[in-house]
């Protein structure tokens, strides 16, 4: 766990400025924080392996939206206009919307799903076809996943 602190303080530090969040804690691979204004939580991982080191995923809270579970990936690379965006979760497949690099859930729906999905599997793949050509696959370790939800849920649920 000691070699997570440092990943999630380069994630807190590369997200924002200094003292725009509070950290509620770092669960194995993922982490959860809050931000004040406006006021969200949300879990975040960063995707293993050394090509996908810009690549992140989020699953966030936004009280004042009524938004509760959003599903969002940073991904490893910009995307083709005609590719399909495929996230698996253990063995759940769902096809996620997307621009550029940045894809998201289809609907409400779709962010349920995937994040039940998240809560009982070990590991997820992000793939689709870059603009440069050829497939790319962003990974990611599920382990602290539902702990770090858990820890966003409840701090936005709390006052202050």
């Amino acid at each position: 766990m000691t070699r997570l602190v440092p990943l999630a303080l380069l994630l807190l530090a590369a997200a924002a400025p200094v003292g725009a969040r509070e950290s509620l804690g770092v669960y194995e691979s993922w982490a959860a924080f809050k931000d004040a204004r406006p006021a969200r939580c949300y879990a975040i991982a960063k995707s293993q392996g050394t090509s996908a080191a810009r690549s992140y995923a989020t699953v966030s809270t936004w009280p004042e939206r009524k938004v509760r579970g959003a599903v969002y990936f940073a991904l490893s690379r910009d995307i083709a206009d005609t590719s399909a965006v495929r996230l698996v979760v253990g063995d759940k497949r769902f096809e996620l919307a997307a621009k550029g690099r940045n894809a998201w859930a289809k609907d409400a729906r779709d962010d349920a799903a995937i994040v039940a999905a998240l809560r009982s599997a070990a590991r997820m793949t992000v793939s689709a076809k870059g603009t440069k050509g050829g497939t790319f696959t962003d990974s990611y370790t599920l382990a602290g996943v539902a702990t770090a939800m858990d820890a966003a849920t409840v701090g936005c649920a709390r006052r202050g």
